[in-house]
């Protein structure tokens, strides 16, 4: 049976001043996501196109439900709290905040 069978995709798109900030929060991350049991691996995949700033984050997991129990963990606040920071700074301050994300889920049909 294949185990890598479900992977979860986090479109997040960038404002151009944030993506410095934005790349070092990922190579300087807390690994919090290693630490759950089903989580396989994840890839941070960076656009070549220099005008598009979305870039997806990639987690592949055992199963749904190993991905389900992370998005609920405190594992997952811890981290993600340095960007949460951010864009919550962001809005008290009357801005908007410095990266949208948009979700996706998926089964593995094959390999």
């Amino acid at each position: 049976m294949n185990k890598n069978n479900f992977v979860a995709i986090n479109y997040i798109t960038s404002d151009a001043s944030y993506i410095e900030r934005f790349e070092y929060l990922f190579s300087t991350r807390a690994h919090a996501i290693d630490k759950i049991e089903g989580f396989l691996y994840m890839e941070v995949l960076k656009p070549t196109d220099p005008n598009d700033n979305t870039y997806l984050i990639v987690s592949h997991w055992e199963n749904e439900e190993s991905f389900k129990l992370w998005s609920k963990s405190p594992q997952f606040l811890e981290g993600h709290k340095r960007g949460f920071d951010d864009i919550k700074q962001a809005k008290q301050s009357g801005g908007h905040p410095p990266v949208t994300s948009d979700f996706k889920t998926y089964k593995v049909f094959t390999e």
